[in-house]
């Protein structure tokens, strides 16, 4: 699940309009002889080249690209009545909730013959188990991106998050699900426990550690960790690859305890109106070089088999592609349905603290 902060595409110049961060738009000037795509992905979610590539190659296709900044968001734009999306890109949890909704038509994979790269390893999963609505586009981890110039001891554990030596030095992830995640985590509990005794007690242990955090970012995580300014941070991995290129005293790890593992699939909106035009764009993002290019410029890993044979630089980085062992011990978030509520409430309180 991509948490960078929306980017600009440069793109102008082939998009008939480009929407603005987390927002959606219905461009003038559509030219009725083209077949139209909808897409609603993640800010800074795609490499520039490779759209702009898709969009002269195919010039049957007229492109509208836009971006939002969560999954929440995301279900918003495209549940409304009013929604001309076609394709976006969902993480696992919201993926089985959509299906649960009715918002998503099944795939026809006859139409996707690169769906063949696709490690079978990433197929199957609890949100899609039987491979009819969604395609595997990238993939990662959440762990501790800590500064090894101001950290003495092992980081092998959530614990050390609560360690008072550490005081002002901690940034957690401010998101109800991830900060959650790390507490239940350490706890020994599932970060999709639905059980209201083990989300309070997680909502404890997150209001004791607080005096603790130094601050609660999403995006700023980044710069605060490469420029020294925090000991930890709680991160994703792809954004750990891209804070430790700039910044080599930093390290991640995955905690001991497990931490959550995500997917982001690409799913084809059932109100679509241009279900031949979404079925190409998705055909085209699982070509090899595609995906190579694709993983390699937004720096999470691709659950694309044919386009890691092409990556051996990555393939040896153990944030980019961790080994089965660090992965078995971690979890895909999923849809709580009415738990949700719960945590929503512990939230309120922790931030209100």
């Amino acid at each position: 699940m991509k948490k960078s902060i929306c980017v600009v595409l440069t793109l102008l110049f082939v998009l008939p309009a480009f929407a603005a961060c987390g927002t959606s738009s219905n461009p003038s000037g559509d030219s009725p002889d083209k077949m139209k795509l909808y897409v609603l992905n993640w800010g800074d979610y795609i490499d520039e080249d490779v759209l702009a590539e898709f969009i002269s190659g195919h010039p049957e296709i007229e492109m509208h690209y836009d971006t939002t900044t969560s999954n929440e968001e995301m279900l918003i734009q495209v549940q409304n009545e009013s929604s001309i999306y076609d394709l976006c890109v969902p993480s696992d949890y919201m993926i089985s909730k959509m299906v649960k909704m009715d918002l998503l038509q099944p795939l026809d994979f006859s139409q996707i013959p690169n769906f063949e790269n696709i490690d079978p390893a990433f197929l199957g999963k609890e949100f899609d188990p039987e491979n009819r609505y969604s395609v595997p586009y990238l993939w990662g981890t959440v762990g501790i991106v800590y500064n090894k110039t101001m950290v003495s001891e092992p980081v092998d554990s959530w614990e050390i998050l609560w360690d008072p030596d550490y005081s002002k030095q901690i940034i957690m992830y401010d998101s109800i699900r991830d900060s959650m995640a790390v507490a239940l985590k350490k706890l020994g509990y599932s970060m999709n426990s639905t059980d209201p005794d083990q989300i309070a007690q997680a909502e404890a242990e997150l209001i004791r550690q607080k005096p603790l955090v130094l601050a609660y970012l999403v995006d700023d995580i980044r710069e605060r960790m490469i420029s020294g300014s925090a000991a930890f941070g709680v991160m994703y991995a792809g954004d750990a690859i891209t804070c430790i290129e700039e910044n080599p005293d930093l390290e991640y790890v995955i905690p001991k305890e497990g931490s959550n593992v995500w997917f982001d699939n690409a799913v084809l909106l059932k109100r679509s109106q241009n279900a031949e035009a979404a079925h190409i764009f998705i055909n085209y993002l699982c070509d090899a070089e595609v995906a190579r290019r694709n993983s390699e410029y937004i720096g999470y890993s691709t659950p694309n088999k044919a386009a890691m044979e092409m990556m051996d630089d990555w393939n040896e980085d153990p944030i980019f592609n961790p080994p089965k062992e660090v992965v078995d011990r971690c979890e895909a978030y999923v849809d709580l349905g009415d738990a949700i509520s719960l945590y929503n409430d512990a939230w309120l309180r922790i931030k209100g603290q």
